[in-house]
């Protein structure tokens, strides 16, 4: 264990020294009044049943398993103080939210996935997306380009156009944005890995450029994620966890140096919770690879207000309802004390979570899809009653398939619904100050900081990374997840729980790719590599990868690559032959 403090102990040192200057919100007297009352009440009026099993755990799809009281009262939050604790929408502690008027000055940016076939099949989704509402463009990328094959690698075989759009060269990236007004509208680049959005976003900048937009003018997203490339990940080959770690935070530096309206990393929750974490292991991963990123960036001599302006998560709001809303507040609480206290950050924008949020695809179900509906519409209300900042809709079909333009129709529909009718973006934090959701929130911000603190004694991010710590927890809970669904302990509607077999229900219209687009893929790449200069390819490829093998940025020699018209998979291999391969630990 490394001598160095902890973030809990720089928290808990923060908090000895305020705790003089805390002002309880609740008057001694009407405490001890409603102590009195409440154990008449639970001694008189409450069966013995109640009594025994006044705790209860909610056995939810990715719960965390937190037990909750059969009814919550001051007593519950007694040393509550509200400016310390809660506070004001857009002032410290941002428990209520990042800006003063939340929704009312700007709605949550409707960002739906778009991603299937080729760059022409997307860019004809995106069209159809932004012509009915979205407001924001998510490209997600099927398996050969996020694991970083070329479309014509006998590993992408099968692949092509599944689950997402092919991207080989400059040339894709051309014809997935034609007509997109890609310096007026964000785009999120769902790049996952460290090393695949320095190959990825190196294309995106060359096609920018191509098209005489200057970089400064670019807005959007790239994830840059660790935990995406080494853990969640399943694929055939690795790099070694120390290079990705270093990879993504030299990412960071160029990005927010040359293209300073873009949000260089998206600490991707997400992923890692839908391969099998609580809700509380998502934050707690996420929150030690942002700190640890800090620490190396503020190493470099770099202004932690400088980096953090830019800096953004992505969360997974599942079907526990009050803990989706808590756990936003609790992580912008926690996050501004970490930014504040460990860091000793002076911007306001430093210290907020900003994040996207996009429904669990783990809570859809084939059986009965129509219900899934319902599922991610509760799922958004939650996040947006905890205050996320964008949001995809997961679409009723997606257990089946790249949604339909119907189904993902319906998706933009939701969001719009929450926006226009319910009423519910007109009040910020409408659940604040409820003493269930304050205490839900201070008990999840507790439980996210022991597992940060577990993290940090074990030697931080890339340590638990290479000893499969991470791995080893997300195969015990995805298995007792399992487990609980087969034995019907987690209730499932439609699959496990009053399931229809007796009822004839209308069958839904499942989304069909559009055939040929792997050989469409190939025709391109041999085109390509016929009329592009081959020597100038290789002679890019080799700086690569020298560079890599004397630890240089690798972002810039990408450019240079994505220039001269290189693949991405051969831009992959250069960096295999600096770094070599590394396997990560199975417990499956």
């Amino acid at each position: 264990m490394s001598e160095e403090k902890t973030t809990k102990q720089i928290l808990q040192e923060a908090e000895e020294k305020r705790k003089a200057e805390r002002v309880p919100l609740y008057n001694p007297e009407a405490l001890k009044q409603i102590k009195e009352k409440f154990d008449q009440w639970y001694n008189t009026k409450l069966r013995e049943e109640d009594r025994k099993n006044w705790f209860v755990t909610p056995q939810t799809i990715l719960g965390s398993e937190i037990p909750r009281g059969l009814l919550y009262t001051p007593l519950d939050v007694a040393d509550l103080d509200y400016m310390q604790d809660i506070g004001f929408s857009g002032d410290e502690p941002y428990t209520r939210g990042i800006h003063p008027n939340m929704y009312r000055g700007r709605l949550f940016t409707v960002r739906q996935l778009a991603g299937f076939g080729g760059p022409e099949d997307t860019n004809e989704r995106i069209k159809f997306l932004l012509a009915h509402g979205a407001t924001g463009i998510n490209i997600v990328f099927d398996l050969p380009t996020i694991q970083m094959y070329d479309s014509d690698d006998p590993m992408a075989r099968g692949q092509v156009g599944w689950c997402g759009v092919a991207m080989d060269t400059v040339k894709d990236w051309e014809i997935l944005f034609d007509g997109i007004p890609i310096d007026k509208i964000s785009v999120s680049l769902v790049t996952h890995y460290p090393t695949n959005t320095a190959i990825l976003f190196a294309m995106y900048l060359v096609m920018a450029e191509r098209r005489g937009i200057p970089w400064d003018k670019l807005i959007g997203t790239v994830q840059n994620d660790i935990i995406m490339e080494e853990v969640v990940r399943s694929g055939a080959e690795y790099l070694p966890p120390k290079w990705v770690f270093k990879n993504q935070c030299d990412n960071i530096e160029f990005i927010r140096k040359n293209v300073p309206r873009w949000n260089f990393i998206t600490y991707n929750g997400y992923n890692l919770r839908e391969a099998g974490t609580s809700g509380v292991t998502e934050m707690a991963v996420a929150f030690t690879n942002a700190i640890d990123t800090l620490k190396e960036l503020t190493g470099r001599g770099h202004d932690v207000d400088w980096i953090c302006e830019r800096l953004a998560f992505f969360w997974d709001p599942s079907m526990d309802f009050f803990e989706e809303v808590c756990r936003l507040r609790a992580a912008r609480r926690l996050w501004y004390k970490i930014m504040k206290h460990q860091f000793n950050a002076k911007s306001p924008r430093s210290m907020w979570m900003r994040c996207h949020v996009q429904t669990s695809g783990i809570s859809l179900t084939r059986e009965e899809p129509l219900n899934n509906i319902v599922r991610a519409a509760y799922e958004a209300l939650a996040a947006v009653l905890g205050g996320a900042q964008s949001m995809h809709v997961d679409s009723y079909d997606e257990a089946y398939s790249v949604p339909t333009e119907a189904a993902a129709l319906v998706s933009v529909r939701t969001q719009q619904i929450i926006q226009a009718e319910t009423g519910v973006t007109e009040v910020v934090d409408p659940l604040g100050g409820s003493f269930y959701v304050e205490w839900l929130t201070n008990e999840i911000e507790g439980r996210i900081l022991d597992e940060i603190d577990e993290m940090q004694r074990l030697g931080g991010i890339v340590k638990v990374i290479e000893t499969g710590w991470i791995h080893k927890k997300i195969a015990d809970y995805a298995y007792k997840e399992q487990r609980k669904i087969e034995e019907g302990i987690i209730k499932i509607a439609g699959l496990n729980y009053f399931r229809a077999a007796d009822v004839k229900l209308p069958e839904i219209d499942v989304f069909r790719y559009p055939e040929g687009v792997e050989e469409r893929q190939r025709k391109k790449l041999q085109k390509i590599r016929e009329e592009r200069d081959n020597k100038e390819v290789q002679a890019r490829l080799d700086e690569l990868t020298r560079a890599a093998r004397r630890g240089e940025p690798i972002i810039e020699y990408c450019i240079e690559c994505a220039r001269a018209m290189c693949t991405e998979g051969e831009m992959f291999k250069a960096l295999k032959e600096a770094w070599g391969t590394w396997r990560p630990p199975a417990y499956w």
